[in-house]
């Protein structure tokens, strides 16, 4: 080879060199500070944590800004607090309970104060300018001890370096007490315990009972440095260099010398099921003790997950979408160990072939979140189904919002219904289908809490003097069974078909034609007044739930035809929309989770968030493209006051990742996803055999919100919708956009969504 070929080579080698090392990586553009805290004026944040997790893992390492967290910061961390209490292995993403917070470390130097050994005694001083989070890793500067924390995480455990200043003692409690407020929802510890089996190890558990009944959780923690004493106190009582203590208030300090090694590295491994395997999950997940590989290790897992869509857009936009992304990945949680062990809901051990997740908060997730995870998680999507399938078979029916593997009964319908019926319908691999209709068809059929089918059958609807939540509850039954039946039709069992599309239309049955609402009715078939449809009704005790009659009144996306047919027609239908976003009348009391307005429209609440699609319906599609642009400029920021109201484990965040990329799934197991106005450049989506879904937008811009044509794989295309089967296919959906509405795309009957 001649020196002209040889420089030649080295040239195109430096440059694919130079390529990789400056390709752009998707992490980089996630903020995980997004949602953590309101900024002045603002109701809500988002309640998301900045710490250290893997997609969909057991362990969310994560600092606690609070001793005892309650719902304003059921996360555990707001941005706006000035002092760390620990961190703790287990958070919630965005919701509006406080629960988890398992296992709290925190570590601080100097000497122990013995009158001051209280939850609040070692907090810490800290600062955003000392603070960095990312996908996988957090970091924080302890002021009053000179303490740099630094986090990471495995699926199952947490990586822990602490580097602590010279000539100090350095110490590391360990809380086995720190929880949410014991006097919220009947919180206690109910046994727990530590152990030393050595001086480089601790071990325990906790049995915890709060909004999840009967939590257990295990672990098992590893120290890179000798453990030179332990001060173990339980409530009055006190114990020095014990070996093993049981009780129900147990904190820990932990002494180590630090005079030739600064650093102290601290393995902790989880489990639901036992202190072995937990300790089987770090030595699994964590054999050695190279911090800096598992960062990259994490971030690498984050790489390719988040990678699953590539985007063209703006900074911001890039870093508001990445940063959904992330928090739509966070819950559900693996529950089972490496070796497949998991509780199951009747409190014994099962093993399973493939990960059991837990954390299914449905009243949130069903709407977008899950029919995020058919496209881009189908492999997982199948694994959370089967994880619901498994609890069925166990308890009878299927979860309503299940948390580490148990019940808590919150919020109302049972919206497992539409998840299971979605994702059997979408043809995810290695489902029972037989299995999946006997759960959804039992669960829409037996009484309990979420659901009581008795007076449903009966009336045709849900008295309030009977059941309260009556309106919202028939609208949400009325849904779940339209559910059902189309798996029953997939499935040929046409007499189940007919039952069930009966019930779909029970929702007819609340509407007064008198007044153009829904309201509720007694046992009687009285209407119950007075009615305020601006009157907000919160978790019971009133006909509408975390809403109002205006919010409420939109929800029947099974049947959106037969909701204009009630109003009259297409114009009286969209101009009660038009009053709906430009009604700004409040009544004096707002339920807390209503915020995010543009007139009644509350986005910072999920009755509300397929309402601005719902235009394309009744053939003014241009008005569903200036809200659904209004609404990402207004609700979403790169801010730590980020959202509009709780992130309720990803769904806020799957709202605007479907809608930054142009669809939303208005009825969430149709198989249709309803268009309204892309603000991305182009959104490229992996599918499963090497297929892709290109969506692009020409001319987009803050003010080119408006669609003036569109093509389908070079085809011209005027439908306001696309089909699951288009985005199987793979292809491109091409739009070009305007600053003033093209009123004639998409208003034919035939360019509308079907039912």
């Amino acid at each position: 080879m001649n020196l002209n070929k040889i420089i030649l080579c080295g040239a195109i080698l430096s440059s694919i060199i130079l390529g990789a090392q400056t390709k752009e990586k998707v992490t980089s553009h996630v903020n995980p500070f997004i949602g953590t805290g309101a900024a002045d004026g603002s109701p809500l944040s988002g309640n998301n944590f900045p710490g250290a997790t893997v997609p969909f893992g057991m362990v969310q390492l994560s600092p606690d800004t609070r001793s005892t967290p309650d719902w304003s910061v059921a996360c555990g961390y707001n941005y706006n607090d000035t002092t760390i209490a620990g961190f703790s292995h287990t958070h919630l993403s965005g919701t509006g309970v406080a629960e988890l917070f398992d296992v709290m470390l925190m570590p601080f130097s100097g000497a122990i104060v013995k009158e001051a050994e209280g939850e609040n005694a070692y907090q810490s001083k800290f600062s955003h300018k000392n603070e960095t989070a990312k996908p996988g890793y957090y970091s924080v500067q302890l002021l009053d001890y000179q303490v740099k924390a630094e986090l990471t995480a495995t699926t199952r455990a947490g990586f822990h370096k602490y580097s602590f200043p010279k000539n100090k003692e350095a110490h590391i409690i360990i809380d086995l007490d720190h929880s949410m407020k014991k006097s919220d929802w009947n919180t206690r510890i109910i046994a727990s315990q530590l152990s030393f089996p050595n001086n480089h190890t601790v071990e325990g558990y906790r049995i915890i009972t709060g909004w999840a009944p009967m939590r257990k959780v295990y672990f098992h923690a590893e120290f890179s440095q000798p453990i030179i004493r332990n001060h173990v106190k339980d409530g009055g009582n006190s114990y020095d260099n014990a070996r093993i203590v049981n009780g129900n208030a147990i904190r820990a300090i932990l002494d180590f010398d630090v005079s030739k090694q600064q650093e102290v590295f601290v393995k902790v491994g989880i489990s639901a099921t036992s202190i072995e395997n937990a300790r089987l999950n770090v030595e699994s997940e964590i054999p050695a003790w190279d911090f800096e590989k598992k960062v990259k290790e994490a971030d690498a897992v984050w790489e390719k997950e988040l990678g699953k869509i590539k985007i063209d857009g703006t900074d911001e936009q890039k870093q508001i979408f990445y940063t959904a992304l992330y928090h739509t990945y966070i819950q559900p949680n693996t529950l089972s160990d490496v070796n497949g062990d998991y509780p199951s809901a009747d409190f014994t051990v099962k093993k399973a072939s493939k990960p059991y997740y837990s954390t299914f908060s449905l009243w949130d997730t069903y709407r977008a979140a899950h029919p995020l995870y058919t496209l881009i998680q189908p492999e997982r999507s199948a694994d959370f189904v089967n994880s619901m399938l498994a609890y069925y078979k166990v308890f009878g029916y299927l979860p309503i919002w299940q948390l580490w593997g148990q019940e808590n009964y919150c919020m109302i319908g049972n919206h497992a219904i539409p998840v299971i019926a979605d994702a059997v319908m979408k043809n995810l691999p290695g489902i029972d289908s037989n299995l999946a209709y006997e759960a959804i068809k039992n669960s829409a059929m037996r009484e309990h809490p979420g659901s009581p089918f008795g007076i449903w059958e009966k009336f045709g609807y849900i008295p309030e003097n009977l059941k309260s939540q009556s309106v919202s509850l028939t609208l949400e039954m009325a849904y779940d069974d339209w559910c059902v039946a189309e798996l029953a039709k997939k499935l040929v069992k046409i007499e189940d078909y007919n039952h069930f599309t009966k019930r779909s239309q029970f929702y007819r049955n609340l509407y007064d034609k008198e007044i153009g609402f829904f309201r509720a009715k007694d046992d009687k078939g009285n209407w119950i007044g007075p009615f305020d449809p601006l009157k907000y009704g919160a978790n019971g005790g009133y006909p509408f739930t975390e809403g109002n009659g205006w919010q409420y009144f939109w929800y029947v996306p099974q049947d959106v035809k037969g909701l204009i047919g009630l109003v009259g027609n297409d114009q009286l239908f969209t101009k009660k929309l038009d009053t709906f976003f430009t009604l700004e009348d409040k009544p004096e009391e707002v339920n807390d989770n209503a915020s995010g307005f543009i007139g009644q429209y509350a986005h910072g609440n999920e009755p509300s968030h397929h309402i601005a699609y719902l235009y394309n319906y009744a053939g003014q599609p241009w008005k569903t493209q200036k809200y659904t642009a209004d609404i990402m400029k207004k609700m979403y920021n790169t801010t730590s006051s980020g959202y509009s109201g709780n992130d309720d484990c990803g769904e806020l965040s799957a709202w605007y990742i479907f809608s930054a990329m142009g669809f939303y799934p208005v009825n969430p197991a149709n198989r249709m996803y309803v268009i309204g106005s892309p603000i991305l450049k182009e959104a490229i989506i992996e599918l499963q055999g090497g297929k892709t879904f290109k969506v692009t937008a020409k001319n987009v811009s803050d003010q080119n919100v408006y669609i003036q044509s569109a093509k389908l794989n070079g085809k011209t295309y005027t439908k306001t919708f696309i089909k699951q089967s288009d985005l199987d296919s793979g292809g491109t959906l091409e739009f070009v956009m305007g600053s003033k509405p093209n009123k004639k795309w998409g208003i034919r009957t035939e360019d509308r969504p079907a039912n």
